[in-house]
């Protein structure tokens, strides 16, 4: 198990490497000049000289790319163009709340994306099975955006319930289990919670639906084995899978969720990342980038370290 670990991890090196590259080389390729968020129209040659020395824009990109990795190793991402703040601790306050909305929409679409799929996996050809197809297609086929504004609409608007935008009570920065910073990520996090229960809700189906049809699960019914001791044993089979599934979701939630974070104003990488690329602010542009990559790379290792540990046929393959 350790050396497989410590395989995996050598190999996520030069992967991390290369989203590191891929990062510095989009951004710098994107067309507009980043500087122009901080330098007024009609700035003289010699003003743009120098804020672009200033920046280190006046460099080769090999050399840029160089100087800016070496600062990210040291956990310097540079400074914001547009308020001249440090970009790492935008960042890490971003990706805190971030990974709260997602974490909570990541386990509300996985416990009922499961419950859906494993009924449907069990009741195949009834009506259940059918309402799980329906309610799994139904949530990868909303648009999250409009069923966000809908929600703000009936338990915001008309209901009153709920708050509709924001990331907690105002002019506290607490997190934690307690309602006045809960009711603030209820509407977000149901909303960005239908495509992942969609998604593992079909995944679980069709695993639980080819896990019955196996010999191994006849063989165990037909020794007498109560139904719940064949429940665990698909359960057991079924779960490096669904794990895989609800660890991607998580990636793709944390660093995917800028509409949802928009419509509802939530204080994350999503909404941090609009913001600067409206303001062209190329370092805080660079730095969102980079953490929400790696942390997607980490979180995969993190997976296959899990499967392994569940089930050690993955190992062996």
């Amino acid at each position: 198990m350790l050396f497989y670990t410590a395989k995996r991890f050598v190999l996520m090196l030069p992967v991390a490497i290369g989203v590191s590259l891929v990062c510095f080389l989009l951004v710098h390729l994107a067309p507009g000049d980043p500087l122009s968020a901080v330098l007024p129209t009609d700035a003289s040659a010699e003003t743009q000289a120098e804020m672009r020395k200033l920046y280190g824009f006046d460099k080769p990109l090999p050399v840029q790319y160089g100087l800016w990795l070496g600062r990210v190793l040291q956990g310097d991402l540079g400074v914001s163009i547009a308020s001249g703040r440090p970009v790492a601790g935008e960042v890490i306050n971003a990706v805190e709340n971030s990974l709260v909305l997602a974490a909570a929409a990541t386990l509300i679409g996985f416990v009922l994306g499961s419950l859906l799929g494993l009924l449907g996996g069990y009741f195949r050809g009834t009506i259940i099975d059918r309402l799980s197809s329906f309610t799994a297609v139904l949530g990868v086929s909303v648009p999250h955006y409009w069923l966000g504004m809908v929600l703000v609409i009936i338990f915001s608007v008309q209901l009153n319930w709920l708050p509709a935008t924001g990331g907690g009570p105002q002019g506290s920065d607490s997190k934690g289990l307690n309602w006045d910073y809960i009711r603030f990520l209820v509407l977000p996090a149901i909303t960005m919670s239908v495509i992942p229960m969609g998604i593992v809700a079909r995944t679980v189906k069709a695993l639980v639906a080819e896990i019955l049809n196996q010999e191994f699960v006849q063989a165990l019914a037909a020794k007498g084995l109560t139904e719940r001791g064949v429940f665990r044993h698909v359960i057991k089979n079924a779960a490096p899978t669904a794990l895989a599934v609800m660890g991607l979701q998580l990636g793709y939630l944390l660093g995917g969720s800028i509409l949802i974070e928009t419509v509802f104003s939530w204080p994350g990488t999503g909404f941090l990342l609009n913001a600067a690329i409206f303001q062209r602010d190329l370092p805080l542009l660079q730095g969102t980038i980079l953490v929400l990559a790696i942390f997607f790379v980490v979180l995969n290792l993190l997976v296959d370290v899990v499967q392994t540990a569940i089930d050690p046929r993955v190992q062996r393959a």
